[in-house]
């Protein structure tokens, strides 16, 4: 049995690679899947971080319930930021939080966390307009977009492989729009101090699927 008692210190979290990070939250994932995660001591890590926090990493994430991003890469108090908004896309106040965690807070990895099933991207794929909901479907639009124009196919939330290439595609086109709409992390990157990784959850499995 691993136990953890003992948060991220400002050492072990610059001492870790971008890649390291990769490979932690890879290796959490793995121990999510196998219903194997570390045996955590929360009271101490909460005692431990009320003066500060060095999280390794920041993830964005969609709000689905069915997504629990530390259980999912099975961190705890201290480990990462996490950001999360319907469709998990990028907008001014994502991209500001992001740079806070990687330029101020000294995290090494910006991690687009996409999942199967995706109810705003199957909105997306119908065209819905309600409320603000019509102002958040515009930014995944561009995924949706771009699956019609590759495939030829009419959008509609009842194909799933449709779907299953709009999740994706959102993922990828989030990575992107996030370094080419901050200077800041564009230069961590380019500087190879931080990664922008991206990933598809699996709602049966629990398993990352990471994308290229």
């Amino acid at each position: 049995m691993n136990n953890r008692n003992t948060a991220l210190t400002a050492t072990e979290q610059q001492a870790r690679s971008p890649e390291d990070v990769f490979e932690q939250l890879q290796a959490g994932n793995t121990r999510f899947v196998n219903s194997t995660p570390y045996q955590v001591d929360a009271s101490a890590l909460r005692s431990e971080t009320v003066d500060g926090q060095h999280p390794q990493a920041v993830v964005l994430s969609c709000i689905d319930s069915r997504v629990p991003v530390e259980m999912v890469f099975d961190q705890h108090i201290g480990d990462i930021f996490v950001a999360r908004v319907a469709g998990n896309f990028e907008n001014d106040d994502i991209l500001g939080s992001m740079e806070y965690a990687c330029a101020v807070a000294g995290s090494k990895l910006v991690v687009v966390l996409g999942h199967a099933g995706c109810g705003a991207v199957k909105a997306a794929c119908d065209g819905v307009e309600l409320g603000h909901i019509t102002g958040l479907l515009s930014s995944i639009a561009p995924a949706v977009s771009k699956v019609e124009g590759e495939t030829n196919k009419t959008p509609t939330s009842k194909d799933s492989d449709f779907v299953n290439a709009a999740i994706a595609e959102n993922v990828r086109m989030t990575m992107a729009r996030i370094l080419e709409k901050s200077s800041i992390l564009k230069e961590l990157n380019d500087a190879e101090k931080i990664a922008v990784v991206g990933g598809v959850y699996q709602l049966d499995s629990g398993q990352v699927i990471w994308l290229d």
